[in-house]
């Protein structure tokens, strides 16, 4: 009994996201660690809108707990804020994304 009622106890994260800079055609990824699985109704949003997995943007999980974003080939117009959503679960950073500048 008393397992399930640790069970039922609620996820927190453990670690949130970290604000991030790259360059332009560089890879930003985005982790957040929550403190045990289970947690439904995850998802990924940047400004917004709502992230899915393809070519340029991977996302995975890790035991049910690690969760990872890597956005590919980013460009200066990605940059914003990057939203985590897991159930109540909320983290938030920002992705700066630099021009390269030829001297």
């Amino acid at each position: 009994l008393l397992s399930l009622c640790r069970a039922e106890e609620a996820a927190v994260v453990v670690c949130g996201l970290r604000n991030t800079d790259v360059f332009v055609g560089e890879s930003a990824t985005f982790t957040c660690e929550l403190s045990h699985p289970g947690v439904k109704n995850v998802q990924w949003w940047l400004d917004g809108t709502p992230l899915h997995n393809n070519l340029v943007t991977e996302i995975s999980e890790q035991d049910g707990r690690i969760h990872t974003l890597t956005l590919n080939d980013v460009a200066c117009h990605d940059s914003g804020t990057v939203t985590f959503r897991a159930g109540s679960l909320i983290s938030t950073a920002k992705l700066l994304v630099k021009g390269i500048f030829s001297v």
